[in-house]
């Protein structure tokens, strides 16, 4: 039940947002277009929805609107960026720019959010688990990416 009302609070969200974020675009200036509202991307066999797609003519690229209710989560800033680099694979033109990001919440705290958005890159793994031996073995063919650091 909590689940429903959850989905009809977004829905309302995104409803209320299009009909006001007409205005708020054409107060930005006029060269951004509608492309589309809960856009489909399919990476892999699965299938996203990115919450608005616009393309900014001035800038030359697509520009992507995710739409939260609650506070700014940093797990929010790794699912935008997941979305951009599909766009940017999968639908943005030879011509056009880098795909932009714009995450809308309803709050944040200032503190959360920079260091979310911070440039330091960190070594990070990804491995499917299955067992606990294969995974000390990922482990141990790991190579960091940046080459100045030592193998794990």
């Amino acid at each position: 039940m909590k689940r429903i009302g959850f989905l009809r609070s977004m829905r309302k969200l995104t409803c209320t947002m299009l009909h006001k974020l007409k205005d708020f675009f054409i107060e930005l200036g006029r060269d951004f277009c509608f492309v589309g509202s809960e856009y489909p991307l399919q990476v892999g066999d699965r299938d996203f929805a990115l919450d608005l797609i616009f393309f900014h003519r001035g800038l030359n690229a697509l520009v992507a609107i995710e739409l939260k209710v609650g506070q700014f989560e940093p797990e929010y800033m790794g699912k935008l960026n997941f979305y951009l680099e599909a766009l940017d694979r999968d639908i943005r033109k030879a011509h056009e720019q880098p795909a932009i990001g714009v995450l809308l919440c309803a709050s944040k705290n200032d503190e959360v959010v920079e260091l979310a958005l911070s440039q330091r890159l960190s070594t990070t793994i990804c491995v499917e688990m299955r067992s606990n031996t294969e995974l000390a073995r990922n482990l141990l063919y790991f190579k960091p990416v940046n080459s100045n650091e030592p193998a794990l």
